[in-house]
């Protein structure tokens, strides 16, 4: 549990896990937004692609880490709109069903994984959610700065924008 003061006001507590469905959700919601504004370009900046490719890769591969399961995709996988359209659906209710199973005790547990590279590392469960909502946010930042040199309309995924608009609660 975090205590947030507010102005005026001793105080509110926000639940961890609560917290993290949101971040989830706007992640979930900026994946979508991106691969549309990729698909409206017709797939003409590969390296838009490329990225997002390996945005949801890297994705599954922590979610599977977590889950303690073995590694299913490269995490520089082909890139494929159809792919990563189906992919980021998946990964939407898999992130969704996994936040609402855990605990603000269970974020704070260690898990021990091996990286892409064979190394074997521990890290805390927050700190992994965190690190995929963060890695993903900067990769959607490269997209939006390639499609922009190449003439094309990126996505609007400023995250104040979504909570705003009602798009994430």
């Amino acid at each position: 549990m975090w205590v947030v003061a507010k102005a005026g006001q001793g105080g509110t507590s926000v639940n961890l896990a609560d917290y993290l469905r949101q971040e989830f959700a706007y992640n979930a919601w900026a994946n979508r937004e991106v691969l549309a504004a990729i698909g409206a370009a017709g797939g003409e900046n590969a390296r838009s692609l490329q990225l997002m490719s390996h945005v949801l890769a890297a994705e599954r591969v922590w979610y599977e880490r977590l889950k303690l399961q073995t590694q299913s995709v490269a995490v520089w996988p082909e890139p494929d709109l159809a792919w990563c359209q189906s992919e980021a659906a998946k990964l939407s209710q898999l992130w969704h069903e996994y936040l609402d199973l855990i605990t603000a005790g269970d974020i704070l547990q260690n898990i021990s994984y091996k990286n892409s590279k064979g190394e074997s590392w521990t890290s805390v469960i927050v700190d992994v959610l965190t690190h995929v909502v963060m890695h993903s946010a900067y990769h959607r930042g490269q997209i939006a700065s390639h499609m922009r040199a190449s003439g094309q309309t990126p996505a609007y995924t400023d995250f104040i924008h979504a909570v705003r608009q009602g798009f994430v609660k």
